[in-house]
């Protein structure tokens, strides 16, 4: 069983690393064709992911999420049908493109973290720590789709600016679509965010008798919460909307990615929510 995990994992990459591709053969040819052929390869990418998933389930008997390998892939999951699920009401040209590429990397990140099933400690099995790190992944997630839409912001102002309109500008949605994407995915990260950080008060509190520790993970949730909750207070009562908002939002996730590395699944540590 677990030999079948394994290479249902190396399918996962696969198709994600293709879709990637397809993606960007479309981005450079814009053919509708290759289009439809990506966007049917991000759903069968999307469905395989979930299946990993619930395949380690089925092993472990606990919601995956307790090593850095399946918190990556759990992220890159979210990230996916975060997208899909986006994209099924809202249309942004070419969207699909940089989150394939986003999504590609995330896995190939997960590969590079050991795969092997380990029984979790007692004290990872509470309900909680699946509910609190699921709500923060997926917030991440959300996060990442305004990282796209912030890249592709910078690139599409960048050719307005030097008025170029050269290989980005007919490729690329309206600056005021990006904004407005940019609104959408902060404010429903935030809220899983924030759900996420209470159910951890929660899980802390069950386990060890305190509703917070100033642990290193604690203490980088907060401080991701602290630069959201900045962004969304400028951007509703400063109005920092277009270029600034797009930075922030490139920036907010290149700390999420550095917490991810350093403090979720530091090179020899003991991974996330290890002890």
């Amino acid at each position: 069983m677990e030999r079948m995990t394994y290479l249902l994992f190396d399918a996962v990459l696969a198709v994600t690393l293709l879709t990637a591709v397809v993606y960007l053969a479309f981005f450079i040819r814009q053919n509708s064709g290759l289009r439809h052929v990506a966007r049917i390869l991000m759903m069968v990418s999307g469905v395989l992911q979930l299946l990993y998933i619930f395949a380690r389930f089925s092993i472990l008997g606990v919601i995956p999420l307790t090593n850095p390998h399946e918190a990556v892939v759990f992220f890159a999951c979210a990230t996916t049908w975060a997208y899909l699920t986006f994209r099924w009401r809202y249309k942004v040209k070419n969207f699909g493109a940089f989150v394939s590429l986003l999504v590609a990397l995330l896995l190939l990140l997960a590969a590079s973290f050991p795969t092997a099933f380990a029984p979790p400690p007692p004290v990872l099995r509470s309900l909680w720590l699946p509910a609190h790190a699921g709500l923060s992944l997926a917030a991440y997630s959300f996060f990442s789709l305004a990282f796209c839409g912030g890249l592709m912001y910078l690139l599409q102002e960048r050719e307005l600016k030097t008025k170029r309109f050269g290989y980005f500008f007919s490729r690329l949605p309206s600056l005021d679509a990006l904004d407005q994407l940019n609104s959408h995915c902060l404010a429903i990260g935030f809220i899983l965010l924030t759900m996420g950080i209470i159910s951890g008060s929660l899980w802390l509190s069950q386990v060890y008798g305190v509703y917070w520790r100033w642990g290193e993970k604690e203490v980088s949730s907060v401080v991701i919460w602290l630069i959201y909750l900045l962004q969304l207070h400028q951007r509703f009562t400063v109005g920092w909307r277009g270029k600034r908002a797009a930075v922030m939002a490139v920036i907010g996730f290149a700390i999420i990615v550095l917490t991810l590395v350093l403090v979720v699944a530091p090179p020899g540590g003991a991974g996330i929510h290890g002890n």
